[in-house]
């Protein structure tokens, strides 16, 4: 009985694949890490920017309360109010505006909306839609 099964099997031969199943397997594959690729890229674009918009009340309130407290809209109004002195002192009234600008706000609310735009344009240009909508704009 062992000898009737042997020569079933021996007469099968293996199944070949066709020919270009090979190709189709590796362009699957590829699409497939194109695709997680994109995911991961649109996740990080977008946890980016959540954090970037939930910083920006954060910062804007550091710039206020820094502005606020360093007395240069008394230097500005009193530049204003008074502009005969201003005039004659415009080199010491320039320096005591620009020692008493709140730095550390500004530069955290500029930092903030720069990488919020830097984001959305990052974004916009790998979706192609930056370049798209002047084209479109130009068929009209």
């Amino acid at each position: 009985m062992r000898k009737d099964y042997e020569k079933l099997f021996t007469n099968l031969k293996p199944v070949e694949p066709s020919a270009g199943l090979f190709d189709k397997i590796i362009l699957t594959i590829k699409r497939e890490q194109g695709l997680q690729h994109t995911k991961r890229l649109i996740f990080g674009f977008v946890s980016l920017l959540l954090i970037s918009f939930v910083a920006i009340p954060f910062s804007w309130t550091l710039l206020v309360g820094q502005v606020e407290s360093s007395g240069i809209f008394y230097f500005i109004s009193t530049a204003v109010n008074d502009f005969g002195t201003f005039l004659i002192l415009w080199q010491n009234f320039s320096l005591a505006i620009l020692e008493s600008l709140p730095i550390m706000g500004i530069i955290a609310f500029t930092v903030n909306m720069a990488l919020i735009l830097f984001i959305v344009r990052l974004f916009l240009y790998r979706k192609r839609l930056l370049l798209a909508y002047p084209l479109t704009y130009e068929r009209r």
